[in-house]
């Protein structure tokens, strides 16, 4: 079992960069389900990302895999990391709002943290847990509290949960399959396997070809969704993933609760509420537990003294 991997510099600004196009992803998810099923939202996006990798991928010289064991470690995270939680929270983004669905997805680090000391890839640390519950703690500040859930708040929280859970084990799958496959790789092949998969459920369930079509604010989305919040976004999630490890690149579902806040704040003008500023705080000091350097810093001084 190994210790968990902490982050330079490069690690931390790769990260902030994908919690920008992630919180982008949710919101133009959000745009989307309003007039798609969830299910067919989650097949533009990732057929569509797909496409957009498919000429870096050959460019940089890459090839697909020529055999069935070739495509399993793809075909697996492809169902982990794209196909369950894009699923899930796009089906719950229909009963609950954007934010909240993005806010709900930052349990995805504590998620992945208790799946990897299961599965024993990475020790429990003692700053690993206090930082994630920072982390939830900060993110439920956040949120607040606005009067009781009522039933489709309730299952909307549920399946953006399950979608949390899933990415966990994603994290796991990448780091005991995918290790040493190019970022680019890894994210053009799960894409087309995540195709192809989705793609059947579709078939059957949604009948996509009998649907209206979309409005040209929703077809924007859709490409947006898939060239940045999905092609780009796994490249460098990918990349963090073989810098940092999978508990690591799974802090950024901490720091997009954040991210929407300023982008929001920055674009559209939308004010920043104390409760805001203290949930940011709360999920910083987590971010510092987690990452250790800091905090072990501080307590080798304090042993020293002592």
């Amino acid at each position: 079992m190994e210790a968990p991997k902490t982050m330079d510099g490069q690690d931390w600004g790769l990260l902030i960069l994908l919690s920008v196009l992630w919180g982008g992803a949710y919101f133009f998810a959000g745009v989307a389900v309003k007039e798609l099923p969830p299910l067919t939202v989650v097949l533009a996006r990732v057929f569509l990302a797909a496409i957009a990798l498919l000429p870096l991928f050959w460019y940089f010289g890459h090839s697909l895999p020529k055999s069935l064991s070739g495509w399993l470690p793809f075909f697996g995270m492809g169902l982990l990391n794209n196909v369950l939680p894009f699923g899930f929270i796009f089906a719950g983004q229909t009963q609950i709002t954007v934010g909240l669905s993005s806010i709900i997805n930052a349990m995805t680090p504590l998620f992945t943290v208790v799946v990897m000391a299961i599965f024993l890839e990475e020790r429990l640390t003692v700053n690993r847990v206090i930082g994630v519950i920072l982390g939830v703690v900060g993110v439920a500040v956040l949120r607040g509290f606005d009067g009781p859930l009522d039933v489709s708040q309730t299952l909307g929280i549920g399946l953006c949960l399950a979608g949390a859970l899933s990415y966990g084990f994603a994290a796991l799958w990448g780091r005991k399959f995918l290790v040493g496959v190019p970022p680019l790789k890894s994210a053009t092949c799960q894409l087309i396997c995540s195709t192809l998969i989705i793609g059947v459920v579709v078939c059957f369930i949604d009948k996509p070809w009998t649907l209206a079509a979309p409005s040209q604010s929703t077809i924007s989305s859709l490409v947006a969704l898939a060239v940045f919040g999905t092609a780009v976004a796994y490249i460098v999630f990918f990349k963090i993933l073989v810098r940092a490890g999978a508990s690591n690149v799974m802090l950024v579902t901490l720091l997009i609760p954040v991210t929407a806040l300023v982008l929001g704040n920055v674009f559209l003008g939308e004010p920043v509420q104390s409760k805001e500023i203290i949930g940011a705080v709360i999920i910083g000091a987590g971010l510092l537990f987690i990452d250790g350097r800091v905090i072990n810093r501080l307590t080798g001084k304090r042993a020293v003294a002592d």
